[in-house]
């Protein structure tokens, strides 16, 4: 049986994979918005380090993400799981941007950055939680199935 930490790890991670696809169409093809991992690694004061930006958005998006969305899910004031994803997603999206805010480097809020980087994140940050909490009630499912078929009466 796998703890929900785990769960959410996984759904974290698989989320993280998700939304990374239509990072990289838009760093590769579209280049409409700034890259998030660019504007990740910016937050950290590590310039504009792609490779540093993408691992630290694996690590956020897995190993800090997914375990705090296991731990509040029960919590979340909506019905299904990806509802509940989405929200814990656009409040983490609201942290992220008191942080920038706060921290973050000016250039973030000039240049090619502006409205359309930050729609963009919300929506991309929208599809992890969707994602995320799709996941996790898929492994939450899965437990309950392989405790209930191990925990039926032997005949």
């Amino acid at each position: 049986m796998m703890s929900r930490v785990k769960q959410g790890i996984a759904a974290g991670f698989i989320a993280t994979v998700a939304v990374s696809i239509l990072e990289a169409v838009n760093l590769l093809f579209a280049k409409v918005f700034d890259p998030f991992p660019e504007i990740v690694a910016r937050m950290f004061l590590l310039g504009d380090n792609l490779a540093a930006g993408w691992a630290i958005h694996f690590v956020i998006g897995s190993l800090v993400m997914g375990p705090l969305f296991a731990l509040l899910y029960e919590r979340l004031p909506t019905k299904t799981p990806e509802t509940r994803g989405i929200l814990f997603a656009v409040a983490a999206w609201v942290a992220m941007m008191l942080i920038i805010t706060m921290m973050g480097d000016p250039r973030t809020f000039s240049g090619s950055a502006g409205f359309g980087t930050f729609a963009w994140m919300l929506i991309t940050h929208m599809i992890f939680g969707g994602v995320m909490g799709n996941v996790f009630a898929r492994l939450l499912a899965r437990e309950k199935r392989a405790g209930f078929i191990h925990g039926a009466p032997a005949h």
